[in-house]
């Protein structure tokens, strides 16, 4: 039985910026009352609303060259017809387009031009048909045909993000649109921010096992470590990120994307939305997390076919590994999905003396009905390393920062640098669920809740830098801490018209726990804490193995509460071509930090709320072609003070950064070019010397400003040329401090970051195609407190194949993928903490090769 897909029109609906409070907020109470007026008599109508694209009236096109699937779901868009098309039908085809005043059928016979296609209509609906096969169905008493079995796959209902996923962009690397928070889906040209999906084709092609080897993508991020250090780090839009701080979601959920290097096995997008989100997510828990920006995981779930798929993995020096991947559907209209995902990974990986095992299995439950939509996603992820690459430390050490006058050359990419009996390892157990239930056509709520348990341990501590010559030590110690978060989110989603205006109303709950808890450090050896030197930074060498004290009782650290309700209502005029976003979100935080010693507990703890308001403006002069701006701030919970200072376990107050942003986006018809302009502060901290030569103390002093230009292109530029990538250049300075900074260069910012990646299906053997992805890095200040030491500018050369064969004994795709990382094995440091000062150093050259079957 064939099966078709539908497309269904909907209103998408989108954003605007504005400058000040008080307008704001008589602004919000006015939609809000009219969202309450109106919806009392527009919701009942607006199931009602008439198509007016008939056979003889006219409408205008603007509809560019493209893809064929594309050009109809714009048509369906512009029309608001009900398309019916078979997805094989029009698989490989292109359309020239269509431009001007035309009556619906002279527009689908420019479309089809060339396709080889012809269509059937019947009132608003219109089914795509070959001509050869056009008799195909049954005929029933009254002699119509009646058409094949029909799977609906088209977007559905607006407010959903348990429906349909937005469909793929040209080349199928990044999709047309994602959840913006609590705004629901959103096309790209529809969206007010800086906004990127990646598709699970992008994770397979690339091979990426963790989300930071999608992240590797993004212009405007750096990726610190990649699987063989022991914490997770990136630096986004020039602001640090740690993962484990449960900045990032999954399914829509704040703080339960996995707290560690997330496995990208059992995800289906990779939702990237740069830049503060308060208003769309919420608060961030923990400091080092989403002023940059956000990212959300979609977990897969059961398609409609069948599936079975193995892939076997190879990694050098000596790593192997495995990923199943497998749907089905049950029931009469297949209501009924389970999807599960598993791997496993290990061996010696090319830096010396260390070896990697890393463990994920997921599964998927949904149920999809005509109303009513529900998943539910249990992960559980491990991971052990053996001598992790630990980070150099230059600001450990008193004494030495004051006499560096330059940063160390990075050693070799494959020494070692931590003690083969170090470990360090993790562990993530995750359950959410998450239901929609459609109260209207136009009405969605939604709730979900979700829970994740982080569990790590480690021993040794990070190289310290003695002196400028480039001798290090070691502080060996023994640590564990363990992270629990629980997340609560609801709300409703409607669209509905007053007059000629559409709205695109949304309503959030949400409420967020994140507990943290830890064991002191425990010291080895009779002079615990004392430093042992171990030689050269490039040729270390390691003590054996110490003896730790007995393992310690893991005790609460921080506490860490968040609460919140928001309102927006996103107003379109002029058949959608402005359209206006306003909203607001009152949060309420309680955070307690727990010092423990021999004596008593110290305990600090705050109670704060506040309002962050966000306007949001789109224009679209054209079909094809966006402006937008933004205003919307970041609330993050205040950071923890660090162990390295004299007044560890102080929690400071909650962040309120700003961002300004405008840009535009245009559809060329294969390829989407984005332009974006940004400037964002955030309140900055400053390290403090003791003048009596005592641990030094970390304070609130100014903010940090910075200010950004992002140019990024995506999609097929070519028959079978792919362009993927970006470029981002950045000023960041510190501002408004009293410490004598202002103006000195933020640290871990280069002013340019550039990722271009590129693939080309050769005309020569069918089904191989060639990879290749340069990236480079400018200098970054290493410190905010030394402004003179930089990290040298570093450029880095990835190059891979993919071939896809039909196998002999089932007729089904086999998939060979070979990547080579760091062609040439450049070392350098790809970024620092700006103010801890650890020096993340460069993964060597490694070979990647993975095999998938499909039975």
């Amino acid at each position: 039985m064939q099966a078709e897909e539908t497309i269904r029109n909907a209103r998408n609906i989108t954003a605007i910026p504005a400058a000040t409070a008080s307008p704001f907020i008589l602004c919000l109470m006015l939609t809000t009352a009219l969202v309450a007026v109106s919806a009392v008599y527009a919701f009942p109508a607006h199931a009602q609303t008439a198509n007016t694209a008939g056979q003889t009236n006219r409408t205008s096109y603007s509809i560019p060259s493209q893809p064929l699937s594309s050009a109809l779901v714009q048509f369906s868009n512009t029309t608001g017809s009900q398309l019916f098309f078979d997805a094989s039908l029009v698989r490989g085809k292109n359309s020239p387009g269509v431009s001007g005043s035309l009556t619906r059928s002279e527009a689908l016979d420019r479309l089809l031009t060339g396709s080889g296609l012809t269509y059937r209509v019947s009132g608003d609906t219109v089914t795509i048909i070959d001509p050869a096969n056009a008799s195909a169905g049954t005929v029933a008493d009254d002699g119509s045909t009646m058409l094949q079995q029909i799977v609906i796959q088209g977007q559905g209902n607006p407010n959903s993000t348990l429906g349909e996923l937005p469909p793929e962009y040209a080349g199928g690397q990044v999709a047309r649109g994602g959840q913006v928070g609590m705004l629901g889906n959103r096309s790209v040209l529809n969206t007010p921010f800086s906004q990127t999906s990646y598709t699970n084709k992008t994770i397979q092609d690339q091979q990426a096992r963790t989300l930071n080897d999608v992240m590797a993508n993004e212009p405007s991020v750096i990726i610190g470590t990649k699987g063989g250090g022991r914490n997770d780090w990136w630096t986004f839009r020039g602001f640090p990120v740690q993962t484990y701080t449960g900045s990032n979601s999954l399914n829509g959920l704040p703080g339960m994307a996995p707290l560690n290097y997330p496995s990208t096995d059992f995800i289906e997008r990779v939702e990237v939305l740069r830049g503060p989100n308060a208003l769309l997510k919420g608060t961030a828990m923990n400091g080092h997390g989403a002023l940059g920006g956000t990212v959300d995981l979609v977990t897969k779930r059961a398609g409609d076919e069948p599936l079975t798929q193995l892939t076997t993995r190879y990694m050098s020096d000596s790593q192997f590994g495995a990923h199943v991947d497998l749907g089905r559907r049950f029931g009469d209209d297949k209501e009924f999905g389970i999807r599960f995902n598993g791997s496993l990974d290990g061996g010696d990986t090319p830096v010396d003396t260390q070896e990697s095992r890393f463990r994920n299995a997921a599964l998927n439950l949904d149920y999809r009905g005509e109303r009513v939509r529900v998943s539910a996603d249990l992960a559980h992820q491990s991971s052990r390393l053996n001598a992790p690459s630990s980070t150099l430390t230059i600001n450990g050490v008193r004494g030495v920062l004051a006499s560096l006058s330059k940063i160390p050359d990075a050693p070799s990419n494959e020494i070692a640098f931590s003690p083969s009996w170090a470990e360090g390892s993790h562990e993530v157990t995750l359950g959410m669920l998450r239901g929609e239930v459609d109260i209207l056509d136009n009405v969605t709520a939604y709730a979900a809740i979700g829970k994740q348990r982080y569990e790590g341990a480690s021993t040794d501590d990070d190289l310290l830098l003695l002196d400028s010559a480039g001798s290090v030590g070691i502080r060996p110690a023994r640590f564990r801490d363990s992270v629990d978060v629980l997340s609560m989110q609801g709300g409703v989603r409607a669209t509905f018209d007053t007059g000629s205006v559409g709205h695109a109303f949304s309503f959030d709950l949400s409420r967020i726990g994140w507990d943290y808890a830890s064991t002191p450090l425990s010291r080895a050896g009779a002079g615990a804490g004392d430093i042992i030197p171990v030689g050269s930074l490039y040729d270390p060498i390691f003590p054996t193995t110490p003896v730790f004290p007995a393992h310690q009782e893991i005790l609460p650290a921080v506490e860490n509460t968040a609460s919140s309700i928001a309102i927006a209502d996103t107003l379109s005029f002029l058949d959608d071509r402005i359209q206006f976003t306003a909203g607001v979100r009152y949060n309420e935080i309680e955070a307690h930090s727990f010092q423990f010693s021999s004596t008593n507990i110290q305990t600090t703890e705050y109670k704060s709320s506040a309002w962050s308001p966000s306007f949001a403006l789109v224009v679209k002069p054209w079909d094809n072609v966006a402006l937008y701006a933004n205003y919307i701030q970041a609330l993050e919970v205040g950071s923890i003070v660090g162990r390295t200072y004299a007044n560890a376990g102080e929690v400071f107050p909650p962040y309120a950064s700003e961002q300004y942003e405008a840009g535009v986006k245009v559809d060329w018809g294969s390829v989407t070019t984005t332009l974006a302009v940004f400037h964002i502060t955030q309140p900055s901290t400053m390290s403090i010397d003791d003048p009596a030569g005592g641990l030094p103390r970390l304070t609130l002093d100014g903010e940090q400003r910075n200010r950004g230009v992002e140019l990024a292109a995506y999609g097929e530029l070519l028959d079978g040329v792919r362009f993927l990538g970006g470029v981002t250049f950045m000023d960041a300075r510190q501002t408004k401090n009293d410490s004598g900074r202002n103006g000195w260069r933020a640290a871990n910012t280069p002013r340019v970051r550039a990722v271009i990646g590129a693939e080309w299906d050769t005309p020569f053997i069918e089904g191989l195609t060639l990879t290749g992805r340069l990236t480079h890095t400018g200098d970054v200040v290493a410190l905010n407190r030394r402004p003179d030491l930089t990290i040298p500018a570093w450029t880095q050369l990835d190059l891979g194949a993919r071939y896809t064969f039909d196998s002999a004994w089932n007729d089904k795709p086999v998939t060979i993928n070979f990547n080579i990382d760091n062609v040439f094995n450049e070392r350098y440091w790809k970024s620092s903490h700006p103010t801890a000062g650890n020096l993340m150093r460069s993964d060597p050259r490694t070979f990647r090769l993975s095999t998938t079957f499909n039975f």
